[in-house]
């Protein structure tokens, strides 16, 4: 019976733990630069109230 490599594994595990992480990054910074939907519009500054 052939031996588990288990340094292989470990590689395959690393790599895909990466794609999946440099994935993520790309969709938000995608979100960030995507423009607000139309419906959603930035809620106005309230003036600081004097005390």
């Amino acid at each position: 019976m052939a031996k588990p490599n288990y340094q292989f594994a470990k590689r395959q595990r690393d790599l895909a733990k990466k794609q999946k992480k440099e994935e993520k990054a790309q969709r938000k910074a995608e979100a960030k630069t995507e423009p607000a939907p139309e419906g959603a519009t930035p809620a106005p500054a309230e003036p600081p109230k004097p005390e």
